[in-house]
């Protein structure tokens, strides 16, 4: 016989409802962006969540149903806000696309996720002239621009003004409810191999993970905060920032293409900003203009900062020389993405001050609705003894089971249940705090971008002169980690350091391209004749890169 059910309303947990929430609740609060035309625009989130219906009505009018995908190039926006709710709300998929991909890759991205609509901002406008005709599947562009900011020319065809689209609507939309597991977004995420992958994020996760962020263990987000996430919206959705900040009802603000030291310290000082969250590289920018003109922080009182992890140095100079809380976390594209959060428990007040800033520099303890392992090569779990290092894989709700397109499923089984694999490596100690002590695909880290070894290896193994190739991870005091090539020459061949780097020019993304080559005789492999990156990393681990 079946049990007793509880007598709970039944509400389906919908994307739209947080933004319905904060215009019923939080109406008259602030949303502010620093916009790609250059001015700064206000709007409050009652007007947002009029205009994200609005937008609604507009796709309708463009043709598109349930299921179909909108796609973004776009810089952090009230704009961007818009279409993350216009399109998923209404039961069609918000797409983000990072514009700092190679263009052949973004390509491949639109046409794989089968885009139907591509909404830009103005400085992506000649990318997307470029990119147009290899668009096979998008039947509208729209440029995310008033009337007056519009080109009078371009290669574009029927490029659509967004402002015009929006304002022919009357608002007059109620938000539809519907299976809370339909997919509300994609994000892509590349790895070593093959193209990108896409990860289709779910109404579900979303909220729920929207909770699990705003948690006062995780991000801590609160009505009183003034919320800027530097992470872009094209980042695995600002590490669900755009979600938790209208569920807590905060002000936010976006600091669109303005990412430069200078202009983030203004917007911070101007808008009374109380945290925030982006990749190490945007606070050495921050810090550095910040120290040269001697200059202190009014209001700022934490930052969240993962891509990447956190320099000791950095998280000391944030802390003690501007009184701001350094909250390192850890997540990945496939868990939309927050896993971890390094948050003290009350039993470490009794730990001598660095002894906690050691835990504090650790990827952190679990937020709930995520649990993980370490598991050896076997599959077999791993004690969290602090010691031991393991493969590290996850669960929860808002973790995906397989890849958009992908027939084939990732996971792992153990004990009964299936288990994402990470691709990291990591210790789990005693108090459930998790330190990554490797990247199992040996993937490199540049200002919390990820570029890929095999990429790299790739392309110079198709020089004639190049016999063999490993591309590994250099330290680097600006963006954490560039990529170093180390390189075996054919015999009686000639290259250049110089000659092999032009050599990636056109094939790869420019920022991705290595910042210096080393020439040895041989690279080390192993016994089933891998190559031994770990032997690499550690030969090389005093190399001093060029302007370093």
């Amino acid at each position: 016989m079946p049990g007793l059910m509880g007598q709970m309303m039944q509400m389906p947990l919908m994307i739209s409802s947080l933004i319905v929430h904060a215009a019923r609740h939080f109406g008259d609060t602030e949303i502010v962006s620093k916009r790609a035309e250059g001015d700064i625009h206000r709007t409050d989130w009652k007007a947002a969540e009029l205009r994200a219906r609005k937008l609604a009505q507009a796709l309708a009018r463009l043709g598109c149903g349930p299921g179909d995908r909108v796609a973004t190039l776009a810089w952090n926006g009230y704009r961007h806000l818009e279409i993350y709710y216009g399109a998923s709300g209404s039961q069609l998929v918000c797409h983000t696309i990072n514009p700092r991909l190679f263009p052949e890759q973004i390509a491949w991205i639109a046409n794989d996720a089968d885009d139907k609509v591509l909404c830009f901002d103005l400085t992506f406008l000649p990318l997307i002239e470029k990119l147009a005709p290899g668009l096979k599947t998008v039947k509208h562009f729209v440029l995310m621009t008033d009337r007056a900011h519009m080109p009078a020319q371009t290669g574009i065809p029927n490029l659509r003004c967004y402002e015009e689209l929006v304002e022919a609507e009357n608002g007059d939309y109620a938000w539809p409810e519907f299976d809370e597991n339909t997919a509300s977004s994609i994000c892509y995420t590349s790895g070593t191999t093959g193209n990108p992958k896409g990860a289709v994020y779910s109404h579900r996760s979303t909220v729920l993970h929207a909770y699990a962020s705003a948690l006062p263990d995780s991000l801590g987000c609160a009505a009183r905060d003034v919320i800027l996430p530097v992470v872009p919206m094209f980042h695995v959705n600002a590490w669900g920032l755009p979600y938790s900040v209208p569920l807590v009802g905060a002000k936010l603000v976006f600091p669109g293409p303005h990412l430069d030291g200078k202009s983030l310290y203004e917007l911070f000082e101007e808008e009374k900003v109380t945290f925030s969250a982006g990749v190490p590289t945007v606070w050495l920018g921050l810090i550095t203009y910040a120290q040269q003109n001697k200059l202190k922080f009014s209001s700022f009182k934490r930052t969240v900062i993962g891509g990447s992890a956190c320099p000791p140095a950095m998280m000391h100079t944030l802390e003690d020389e501007f009184g701001v809380e350094v909250i390192h976390a850890w997540g990945m594209t496939e868990m939309s993405p927050i896993g971890t959060v390094s948050k003290l428990k009350s039993k470490h007040d009794a730990l001598d001050p660095q002894a906690r800033h050691k835990l504090l520099e650790k990827q952190g303890r679990v937020v709930y609705g995520v649990d993980m392992m370490i598991l050896d090569d076997n599959d077999k779990p791993l004690p969290w003894d602090g010691q031991a290092s393991g493969n590290l894989v996850v669960r929860g709700p808002w973790v995906i089971d397989r890849y958009f397109q992908h027939s084939g499923s990732p996971l792992v089984r153990v004990d009964g249940r299936d288990w994402f694999p990470t691709g990291d490596v990591a210790t789990i100690d005693a108090d459930g705090f998790m330190q990554i002590t490797d990247r199992s695909k040996d993937v490199i880290k540049s200002g919390g971008e990820w570029i890929s070894s095999i990429d790299l290896e790739n392309i110079a193994m198709a020089h004639p002169a190049v016999h063999e190739a490993a591309a590994i991870a250099c330290r680097h005091p600006k963006w954490d980690e560039r990529p170093l090539l180390v390189v075996v020459k054919k015999p009686n061949a000639e290259v250049t350091a110089q000659e092999l780097l032009g050599f990636f020019e056109g094939r790869i993304a420019k920022w991705q391209i290595p910042d210096d080559i080393v020439f040895v005789s041989e690279i080390p492999h192993t016994a089933t004749g891998k190559i031994q990156k770990l032997k690499l990393r550690e030969q090389f681990k005093e190399h001093r890169l060029p302007g370093t």
